[in-house]
């Protein structure tokens, strides 16, 4: 088949167009129903196969309108027939159901029957996500207010209307915008002094070791100076008074310590040097 003709390549485009749209639909299962059909609506309808979906099967024509009903039927029918065989061609052979319907609208709403949640339970589920979330600190706050948000709106949906004085309770009146404002700068503020609080710490740890470092190097230096370490530790304690704490001699030799013990009425030691 070649290329250069015009109907061959649009045959080619709308193949590939199709297989990458259906491609994008899931497989339904038991619990991907509502990301199923939204995913089904959307194919169908950047395809121009959606006109099943929004108008009921064309009535029977009259004799003024049979060239008009004649367009509009082709058109249905034509949505209607793409329209089953992508939806069923999504669906595992089980979730069929033995019945045959050939109305994709129909078809459609019998899948909503037999996947769609009670109400009374998303309205529970959505209640007690709402009133057990909690910031803490972990991600970005725009996005937790907006989650916020947005089951608000599906309890809406739900006819469950939250007041807004539950949802935003501060001195001042604010609006969804202005909350998210304040909330962002107020995160951008703790983010900074949580960032200039780690850099002093950083710094006052990197001066500690600095001045360690320092002090091991002038005790090395020391060291070196002597002729030994062990020799220099024996004379260090040899030569170290424990009376006075003065160098020079030891405490049976020290003056301070023998008028010490004269004082107290002890007998004396040999005499000082």
């Amino acid at each position: 088949m070649s290329l250069t003709t015009p109907w061959a390549f649009n045959f080619v485009l709308f193949s590939a167009t199709l297989s990458a749209n259906l491609g994008s639909i899931p497989t339904l299962t038991g619990s991907n129903f509502f990301e199923w059909k939204n995913k089904v609506k959307i194919v169908l309808g950047c395809m121009d196969l959606d006109f099943a979906l929004r108008m009921d099967k064309p009535a029977s024509p009259t004799d003024d309108s049979i060239q008009e009903y004649k367009t509009i039927h082709e058109k249905w029918e034509r949505s209607n027939h793409m329209g089953l065989m992508i939806v069923k061609d999504t669906i595992p052979e089980t979730f069929r159901g033995g019945e045959e319907i050939n109305d994709v609208k129909q078809f459609l709403a019998e899948m909503d029957s037999r996947f769609a949640r009670s109400d009374k339970a998303e309205i529970s589920m959505l209640l007690h996500r709402i009133s057990t979330m909690r910031y803490h600190g972990n991600g970005k706050i725009r996005e937790y207010i907006l989650e916020i948000s947005n089951i608000v709106s599906k309890l809406k949906a739900l006819k469950t209307e939250l007041p807004a004085e539950l949802l935003i309770y501060f001195k001042e009146q604010w609006s969804l915008n202005e909350l998210i404002a304040y909330c962002v700068q107020e995160e951008e503020r703790m983010k900074q002094e949580k960032t200039e609080s780690a850099h002093m710490v950083y710094t006052s740890k990197g001066q500690g070791k600095r001045k360690k470092l320092e002090h091991v190097k002038d005790l090395a230096v020391k060291d070196d100076a002597a002729k030994g370490p062990t020799q220099k530790k024996h004379a260090k304690v040899e030569d170290t008074c424990f009376f006075c704490r003065k160098g020079g001699h030891i405490k049976k030799d020290c003056p301070k310590y023998h008028a010490w013990r004269a004082k107290k009425g002890l007998p004396g030691l040999s005499n000082p040097n």
